[in-house]
């Protein structure tokens, strides 16, 4: 008990209030199935017919490891923030930077969810509010333009008359500009997502029981549709058998002929895998609220186990029927490669008519709009756990009278601003954020894998109110460098420089802990921040792991360069 007092001495307007249940997370992590609407396009452009088994296999990949997550977890029933806050703890004995590394990374992979999301949102809006005409060569205006124009091909005068009839809101900017590797431009799509971002705020600034008391019902709204959407085709014989062969990769991303399993193919297959990690894996956001739970030591694993298994039929159902219905050239078009026009594709699928096509596209809003929540909350908590603990600038401490963290909201507000003006530019733009972002996503879930067994060492003597089998802890631990080729084979497919830029992205922490660690704090840590595992700072001279950490890194490292340089297309 003087454990938890100890913890618990922060000031009671600083602290989270305990609110929850598993199922007030559960909720909250609901939105995580909608991420595969940001990648589905994208995954089917670059693997062809293996796009099915990709969702498969990263979501068993991603349901596999969260038992690692949902141990350590339950070490910290005094902390929010999620599983890379439970893991930096571990790190700590062994470097004080690449604790604050796993925090940062976590948070930059998880934040751009609300731009993303909110940009594609959007672009779904836009095509309900404003949809770009479609023609056809036997369309009368494309006749006319081409007996007006003799000599002008049919697809020529497509182009033109689509061209002069889109809306103009579909084509104003009031400002873009080029810089490095993307776009960003102020646009419609980014002036519609904005506002949106702006409301998911201010339903989250009542604090977290508000936020899943909307969730679930939005929720309920959302899955029961992607359901519906998942199963109809299988029931209705939809689905196109011929649609999943041949098993091999495409020979080049986003053209339809086929390819074999030569380095170009694997290098195709393991972007693949890559870009679904950031979507499968995402349901370990439940462990981001134990600090907020009423009963942690049970609630913890009941919420990561329950999201994952509603993750695991979502993740795998609704891309299977995709395919089959759609099959390789559908998922080859442009509008389902860039995400605009997936929820139509999706709504198309279960038919019903034009009313039930509209209401199927804003559910799929909804789902978006979920997903955005889940992202606010999870992130910004983050965001509040590492300024608490001594990782991140002090002022991301604060929370309301709602016990909501609406500083570090503020600042997931701001940076995801900047952001969607860059995804809102086009789909390359899109996918080098997505792809930059995951970045940070593998090395957190490398850092956080490890953090399993390193607990076990350090700490093994603390009660785990749910412990996982030591098997599954080693599958965790082996997926961690599985991973790390993934990171390294498969970031190149989606941008050049995309994993560059995120391992800059990623050092970008250490000014960050520099500045709270040894000028805000005088290099100590806050004393409430080892209190779950009954430790001070003194206690963290003690190395139990020896260099095993230490050569854990080094081999991460050296997988993740060596399938970088071994994979190119």
């Amino acid at each position: 008990m003087s454990t938890i007092a100890t913890a618990l001495e922060q000031p009671a307007e600083s602290k989270l209030h305990r609110n929850i249940d598993w199922r007030g997370a559960f909720w909250v992590a609901s939105g995580v199935p909608a991420l595969v609407l940001f990648s589905i396009g994208g995954i089917a452009g670059t693997t062809g017919t293996l796009a099915f088994a990709i969702w498969i296999a990263s979501m068993i990949m991603g349901f596999l490891q969260s038992f690692t997550y949902a141990e350590i977890a339950g070490l910290f029933p005094n902390k929010s923030g999620g599983a890379s806050i439970y893991g930096a703890t571990a790190w700590l004995r062994y470097s004080k930077f690449i604790a604050p590394l796993s925090v940062w990374c976590n948070w930059f992979a998880w934040s751009p969810v609300l731009s993303l999301g909110c940009s594609i949102a959007a672009a779904y809006i836009l095509n309900a509010l404003a949809p770009v005409p479609l023609f056809t060569e036997a369309s009368p205006d494309v006749v006319a333009y081409i007996a007006a124009h003799a000599g002008t091909s049919a697809a020529d005068a497509i182009t033109a008359v689509t061209a002069a009839a889109t809306p103009a809101i579909r084509t104003w900017t009031l400002f873009s500009h080029t810089l490095g590797p993307v776009s960003f431009t102020l646009n419609a799509t980014f002036f519609i997502g904005a506002v949106l971002m702006l409301i998911i705020f201010s339903i989250q600034h009542r604090g977290i029981l508000g936020t899943a008391n909307v969730q679930k019902y939005i929720g309920l709204l959302v899955i029961i549709p992607m359901l519906i959407v998942g199963v109809v085709p299988i029931v209705t014989g939809q689905i196109n058998w011929a649609n999943f062969s041949p098993l091999v990769p495409l020979a080049a991303a986003y053209a339809p002929e086929p390819g074999s399993w030569n380095i170009a193919g694997w290098t195709l297959v393991l972007g693949g895998m890559f870009i679904a990690a950031w979507s499968t894996y995402g349901f370990e956001t439940a462990v981001c609220y134990t600090s907020e739970f009423k009963n942690p030591g049970t609630d913890t694993f009941k919420a990561i186990f329950y999201s994952g298994l509603l993750c695991m039929l979502l993740f795998i159902l609704v891309p299977f029927t995709f395919q089959g219905v759609l099959g390789l050239n559908g998922m080859l078009a442009t509008p389902i490669v860039d995400g605009s026009g997936v929820a139509d594709a999706l709504a198309g699928m279960v038919g019903g008519g034009a009313l039930i096509h509209s209401l199927l596209v804003m559910l799929m809003i909804l789902a978006l709009v979920l997903c955005i929540m889940t992202a606010m909350a999870g992130s910004s908590r983050t965001l509040y756990q590492g300024s608490v603990d001594g990782w991140l600038p002090r002022y991301l401490s604060h929370v309301n009278e709602h016990g909501a963290p609406t500083r570090a909201m503020w600042t997931d507000l701001v940076f995801n601003l900047i952001v969607l003006a860059i995804a809102s530019a086009d789909a390359t733009s899109f996918f080098f954020i997505l792809a930059v972002s995951n970045c940070g996503y593998i090395i957190f879930n490398f850092l956080n894998l490890n953090a399993g067994w390193i607990h076990r060492i350090d700490n093994g003597h603390i009660a785990r109110p749910w412990k996982a089998p030591s098997w599954l802890l080693g599958v965790g631990a082996i997926f961690a460098y599985v991973n790390a080729i993934f990171m390294g084979a498969g970031a190149k497919v989606w941008n050049p420089m995309a994993l560059w830029a995120g391992l800059i992205t990623a050092a970008l922490i250490i000014p960050v802990f520099c500045y709270r660690h040894y000028i805000q704090d005088g290099g100590k840590f806050p004393d409430h921040m080892l209190a779950d595992l009954g430790m001070s700072s003194s206690d963290l001279a003690v190395k139990k792991a020896g260099m095993l950490p230490y050569l854990t890194l080094v081999a991460g490292v050296v997988v993740m360069l060596l399938a970088n340089w071994y994979f190119v297309i």
